[in-house]
């Protein structure tokens, strides 16, 4: 779901974490390694001001510092290989830092930024998508100037400004696309041709409607020149995807056992060999299975799994009516995380409802898009939706929004905003720990989002009568949940195969349909998804982590374990893999599945 990658960062979301009394003591910087601990931190702002945000300017916006935002991206190739030389300078000066010589929470910090670089390296070095994928320029431009027109950080005119600096250096950027794309996977150039029309769209009405009313009639003119020129570029950009490349895309998209194992690695901080994790995803993957059979043969015992689907997937909104149908969700999952005692909410400001950003729209249904942690005026929180394309046929439409059925709607709000995404977003401004507020994995951030919606229905969420029309709701919700946790069990096999060579992009598809339960139009979608996102397993791996972490943490609390004080310890430690969060609260590096 993520509605944007920071590469560094997190892939879905902003920066997620910290603070509040639980186990507070093993967070804190003991006192007498309190200068090796300033000096690493010394090291890390290093790192941060003096390669990563210049190297990285959009990433630098969206996290909210304002410094790099008249810069653009080198991507040339030139640029690629001043970022490897960089990266490995000061890999060489992470590993150098005795880290016996640490507190505790540092070491993690440490481990993060240490497992981060050799991620950045591996992307850039074997993976290579600067040489793979069409989408990274055309999609990386288009996210520069979003996000300029997305937060109201300064006034319009300031922010016009920099739209314009930026834009002048797009049609370089595009240029350099076609130096460096060589022989891309021919799923990755249908993509961005799939992309490229909302794009194009993107900076011929949405730009100039955004910024219409300043007055300035120079900067006007100027915009006007420089968007003129992108549009331009891009329309040439889709031309020569269209008539060279698409022709010439014979690649490979799957990274390989030895390139997954290590992106595995040093993204999550997982080393289980791949054959034990499919074992471990099929187990979960058939336990799910079996209890949707079950609940579906209590709620209509004259109907298969697959009618029990059928008719699951009619039960939903009109489109135009699908944002309201989320909005709704709110107050009953903000008065059950209070009465329940479920986590802290830090703030009652409540994230905004919108319809998915068009060039967003071809591999996400939904996403938070939350403020950076470093964000000073623009602190508002985006929860974004797809919805059908107005052109679509009726079939089509009807396959969409089978995913958008009620009890899918509740599943995803709980995902997206309440206990999950959102309140872990919340969480970050009582973080102070910059490592911490722009590093983390997936296994945390996702995991705790896929985690809470099995979780607040365990507490009891739904209608709690003993009537028959609560007791069918309930039902449904679980359905919901189930059919979710069967998407999150289907990413992961088909991450793990389809990467490893055991797996077809038409099998992958019959996979999300048959095993996951999912409509063909989701399966073509999450199957085009994890061609450029290997590693998106993290939802049912991180989940599985955090269960094990919570029922062994309440084992050895026993009774004085109480979920509440769980939740706001795991969020006190930032969104770093669940293997620190595990170290801080048990104190032992035990197994995390």
């Amino acid at each position: 779901m993520p509605a944007r990658d920071y590469r560094l960062l997190s892939r879905t979301v902003a920066a997620l974490a910290l603070c509040l009394g639980a186990l507070s003591s093993a967070a804190a910087p003991l006192p007498d390694a309190a200068p090796a601990d300033a000096a690493f931190m010394a090291l890390a702002d290093d790192y941060f001001d003096n390669y990563y945000f210049p190297a990285n300017p959009t990433a630098a916006t969206t996290a909210g510092i304002h410094r790099y935002d008249e810069r653009l991206e080198d991507f040339s190739r030139a640029g690629v290989q001043r970022q490897i030389k960089a990266l490995h300078g000061y890999l060489h000066r992470f590993e150098a830092v005795d880290a016996s010589s640490l507190s505790q929470r540092v070491q993690g910090d440490r481990e993060l930024l240490l497992s981060s670089i050799r991620s950045s390296l591996l992307t850039l070095q074997t993976i290579r998508p600067w040489q793979k994928d069409p989408n990274l320029y055309s999609d990386g431009i288009t996210a520069a100037a979003f996000i300029l027109m997305e937060r109201n950080f300064s006034p319009l005119d300031e922010r016009l400004r920099l739209v314009c600096a930026r834009e002048k250096l797009m049609p370089a950027a595009l240029r350099a696309a076609r130096l460096n794309l060589r022989n891309p996977p021919r799923i990755y150039t249908q993509i961005a041709l799939e992309q490229l029309p909302a794009i194009v769209s993107f900076f011929q009405d949405d730009l100039p409607l955004a910024f219409g009313s300043t007055e300035d009639a120079g900067l006007k003119r100027e915009f006007a020149a420089a968007n003129a020129r992108v549009i331009a570029a891009l329309k040439g950009y889709q031309n020569w995807l269209t008539h060279v490349l698409l022709p010439q895309s014979h690649g490979d998209f799957r990274l390989g056992i030895r390139t997954f194992r290590a992106k595995l690695a040093y993204d999550e901080m997982v080393d289980t060999p791949l054959p034990r994790l499919l074992e471990i995803g099929m187990a979960d993957m058939q336990r799910n299975q079996a209890e949707f059979a079950r609940v579906a043969r209590e709620l209509e015992p004259d109907k298969s799994v697959r009618q029990v689907l059928a008719q699951l997937a009619l039960d939903h909104p009109e489109p135009g009516q699908l944002l309201d149908s989320f909005r709704a969700t709110f107050d009953s999952l903000i008065a059950f995380i209070d009465q329940h005692q479920i986590v802290t909410v830090p703030s009652a400001v409540r994230p905004i409802l919108r319809e998915t950003p068009p060039f967003m729209r071809a591999t996400t249904f939904a996403s938070m898009d939350t403020p950076g942690p470093y964000e000073p005026a623009a602190q508002e929180a985006y929860f974004n939706v797809t919805l059908p394309a107005p052109g679509w046929d009726a079939d089509r439409t009807a396959g969409f929004m089978a995913q958008f059925n009620y009890p899918l709607i509740s599943n995803v709000a709980v995902h997206e905003a309440y206990p999950g995404h959102y309140i872990q977003f919340l969480w970050m401004h009582r973080l102070d720990d910059r490592v911490r507020k722009l590093v983390g994995a997936n296994t945390n951030s996702e995991g705790w989002a896929h985690y809470c919606e099995q979780m607040m229905l365990d507490e009891g969420y739904g209608p709690t009568g003993t009537g028959a029309t609560d007791q069918r709701q309930s039902k449904l919700l679980r359905l919901g949940q189930l059919q979710d946790a069967l998407l999150r069990n289907a990413r992961y096999i088909v991450a793990i195969r389809l990467h490893t060579g055991h797996m077809t992009i038409d099998q992958a598809i019959d996979f999300f349909v048959q095993q996951g339960y999912q409509s063909r139009e989701v399966g073509q979608v999450e199957t085009k998804r994890a061609s450029s996102d290997p590693t998106y397993l993290y939802y049912t791996l991180g989940k599985l982590q955090i269960l094990k972490l919570r029922s062994d943490l309440a084992a050895r609390q026993g009774s004085s374990f109480r979920l509440k004080d769980f939740h706001d310890a795991f969020m006190q430690q930032g969104f770093p893999p669940i293997r620190l969060v595990r170290r801080a609260l048990l104190q032992d590096d035990s197994p995390t599945l």
